[in-house]
């Protein structure tokens, strides 16, 4: 057994969305009826594996439908192509053709990948299919408000659609980019980990295994900044070691750690520790009624197992000396307080400083 597989429990199952849960999903438009179901997609007659540019097994299949059931169900997703980045109207789907519905076969999720493309210029876009599960959409919930990056998805029924997160699969960049990246561009990747494994720590993601983000490269006049987007939201809240909740646990992410040791001063790592905190908890006063709805609606939702909580509360105690962490009974109460325990923290630094300033200049 592997050391990530060593952190991980057994599959994780899929829990349903709530009364409340379902109630936010709807006022907040991320509840929309759609014409199609991941059911309907396993209808598929076969499929092919799909080869990367070296042809290596990427793990999907490229299905194929009975004809009868191919013109019933790429108009069904080009109608959630419209709904999920238009007005959900039909006057663009004559513009549209679903090049290709791809089935992952690995993980726990057994995604659908759609590509869709534009046929009057080739330009084209993914969107995923899936089952609906509460961990996954708090994440998402979550990540929407607390990183910074917006959304974009949907739940009907027992359905998610989520858009396509773009960016290089953060095991490819590691093994093909990473070596041929100059001094300044490994130091800047070095900071972007520190702050990502600070993130989701915070905000307890878990299992982000360097083929859970991407790496995102920008051009900016003279260099290129590259940041790090998690692109899978299974694990939010639900495992018990709070290892998980930290990428620099997983042997995947060796390289980077790495990185980190090899570029970075512990001074420099606890500067940009001290910065994402801060910006975290930003975010968190400035959508304060948002969040508070929403991990309001966690606290009574039931999105993991005793032994998980038991274990992670006595871990994040044991590393804040907070006791009201030993209180709780469910995930959505530690993540509370974990996000509460940051907010109220910059908080107390910003109180200290107001004050030493008007000490400073009387």
């Amino acid at each position: 057994m592997s050391e990530s597989e060593r952190l991980m429990s057994k599959k994780k199952p899929a829990y349903p969305i709530n009364e409340r849960l379902d109630a936010y999903l709807h006022h907040y438009s991320r509840k929309i009826e759609i014409p199609i179901f991941y059911d309907d997609l396993l209808r598929f007659a076969g499929s092919v594996v799909v080869y990367d540019s070296n042809e290596e097994d990427t793990l999907w299949v490229r299905v194929y439908y009975s004809e009868f059931d191919r013109r019933e169900i790429d108009l069904s997703l080009k109608k959630v192509y419209s709904i999920l980045h238009s007005d959900g109207s039909n006057r663009i789907i004559q513009y549209l053709n679903i090049d290709a519905v791809d089935y992952c076969t690995f993980g726990n999720s057994k995604p659908f990948r759609i590509k869709v493309r534009n046929i009057l210029n080739d330009n084209y876009t993914y969107f995923y299919v899936k089952k609906t599960d509460a961990s996954r959409v708090y994440g998402l919930e979550l990540e929407h408000m607390l990183s910074p990056y917006n959304l974009n998805f949907l739940v009907y029924k027992d359905t998610l659609i989520e858009e396509h997160i773009a960016g290089i699969p953060g095991d490819i960049f590691i093994k093909e980019m990473l070596p041929k990246c100059t001094s300044s561009e490994k130091a800047q990747l070095a900071k972007e980990f520190v702050k990502f494994n600070e993130r989701c720590m915070i905000r307890l993601l878990g299992d982000m295994r360097s083929y859970n983000y991407v790496i995102v490269p920008t051009h900016d006049f003279d260099h290129v900044v590259y940041k790090i987007r998690a692109i899978d939201f299974d694990q939010q809240c639900f495992e018990g070691k709070l290892k998980v909740y930290r990428p620099q646990f997983f042997k995947e992410n060796y390289l980077m750690v790495e990185l980190v040791r090899e570029k970075l001063q512990k001074n420099s790592v606890d500067q940009y520790k001290v910065e994402e905190r801060s910006i975290v908890a930003k975010r968190i006063i400035s959508s304060e009624d948002r969040i508070e709805e929403l991990v309001d609606i966690c606290r009574e939702d039931h999105i993991s197992i005793e032994d998980h909580i038991t274990r992670l509360k006595a871990e994040i105690y044991d590393l804040t000396l907070d006791l009201n962490f030993k209180k709780c009974t469910t995930m959505g109460e530690v993540l509370t307080l974990a996000l509460d325990f940051v907010k109220r923290n910059y908080e107390d630094v910003s109180m200290k400083q107001i004050i030493e300033s008007k000490f400073d200049n009387p």
